[in-house]
C-alpha cells in the first residue's frame, strides 16, 4: 500500500513523522470532537461539498470553533492530494476536536481547535458490490444525536465486532425493533419496487451517499419513502441494500444467518450501483458491466 506521508496538521501541511500532539488532548480523553470519511476515485474527491457541509454542522452542534472557512479547508484539502500525487482509489480521514488543554470537563478557554487529516489507498470493495454481503442484527445503543459525526463511537465498534466475530460484514441496529441504521452506514429495504429508509432524524447520521441514493432514486422514478421499518420487515424485504462512503451501494443478501429472496443482490441495488458508478466517474472494473 502506498505511504502518502504529507498531512494536514491545523492549516499547514507536514511530514506525518512530525505530527504530534499533547497527551492532554480533548478527542484523546473525551472524545470530544468529530470527524469526516471522504472518498477519493482516480484522485478526485467524491461528495467533497456534502462532506464539508457536515463537518461544519457537527461543529456547530458541539460548539467548536474550527477557526477556518469551508471554502479554506476544501482549498487545503484538494491541496493535500496534489502534495501526495494521488492518483488511485482511497481516502482522506480528517479530524478536528476542541483542542488540547489540561483535563477538564468545562470546555478550555482561548484553546484553538486541533484539525489534522491524511491520505490513504482504498480500493473498491468489488467481489462485495457484486455478490452481496452478510449482515448481523443487534440493538442500538448509542446516544440520542447520532446525526452529530463525533469520535464517541464506541457502540458502533462494538455493533461492528460482533459482526466480524459472525464472520459478517455490517450490525443492523435497532431500537426496540425500529430498524435505525448500520454500526458505519445507512440501511435500506425494497418492497414492491419502493424504497424504505429511516428518516433523516437524530438517531441516524445523514450520510453523504444516503442523500445521492434519493437522489438516483427520484432519477429513476423508484419511489423512496423516509419512513422506518421493523426489523421483521427485512426478512419480508424483496432486497436490502446499504450505503456509505466507502461500501458505497452495498447488497445485502443474508440477514442473520437468513437469506433475502434468493440471497443474490436485486434489481434496484444494480441500478442504484450503475447510478453511483456514473456519479463518481467511475470508468474501470464497473459492477454493473454487462
Amino acid at each position: 500500500m502506498t505511504v502518502y506521508p504529507i498531512v494536514i496538521a491545523q492549516q499547514n501541511f507536514t511530514h506525518q513523522d512530525s505530527l504530534h500532539y499533547p497527551f492532554e488532548e480533548r478527542g484523546l480523553q473525551f472524545g470530544d470532537g468529530i470527524y469526516e470519511v471522504i472518498r477519493i476515485y482516480k484522485g478526485n474527491y467524491y461528495l467533497l461539498k456534502e462532506h464539508m457541509d457536515r463537518l461544519f454542522r457537527s461543529a456547530e452542534a458541539i460548539k467548536i470553533d474550527l477557526n477556518i472557512t469551508k471554502e479554506e479547508l476544501t482549498r487545503l484539502l484538494l491541496k493535500l492530494l496534489e502534495k501526495n500525487k494521488m492518483t488511485t482509489d482511497g481516502k482522506v480521514y480528517l479530524q478536528a476536536t476542541r483542542g488540547s488543554a489540561p483535563r477538564d470537563h468545562v470546555f478550555p478557554v482561548d484553546t484553538p481547535a486541533n484539525l489534522y487529516a491524511y491520505v490513504q489507498d482504498l480500493p473498491r470493495p468489488s467481489e462485495k458490490l457484486k455478490n452481496g454481503i452478510c449482515t448481523i442484527t443487534t440493538p442500538d445503543v448509542r446516544w440520542e444525536n447520532c446525526y452529530i459525526k463525533s469520535l464517541n463511537l464506541l457502540p458502533n465498534v462494538l455493533a461492528k465486532q460482533e459482526a466480524k466475530e459472525n464472520n459478517c460484514y455490517e450490525a443492523i441496529l435497532h431500537r426496540g425493533e425500529l430498524v435505525t441504521e448500520c454500526s458505519s452506514s445507512n440501511i435500506y429495504i425494497v418492497k414492491n419496487g419502493e424504497i424504505y429508509t429511516h428518516p433523516t432524524t437524530n438517531r441516524i447520521l445523514h450520510g453523504c451517499v444516503r442523500m445521492r441514493v434519493e437522489k438516483f432514486a427520484n432519477d429513476l422514478s423508484i419511489p423512496f419513502h423516509e419512513q422506518a421499518f421493523y426489523k421483521e420487515a427485512i426478512f419480508q424485504a424483496d432486497e436490502v441494500f446499504l450505503s456509505s462512503s466507502t461500501s458505497e451501494v452495498m447488497p445485502v443478501v443474508r440477514v442473520d444467518n437468513q437469506h433475502i429472496q434468493d440471497g443474490k443482490p436485486g434489481a434496484i441495488t444494480r441500478k442504484l450501483q450503475k447510478a453511483y458508478e456514473l456519479d463518481a466517474s467511475i470508468t474501470e472494473n464497473n459492477i454493473t458491466q454487462a
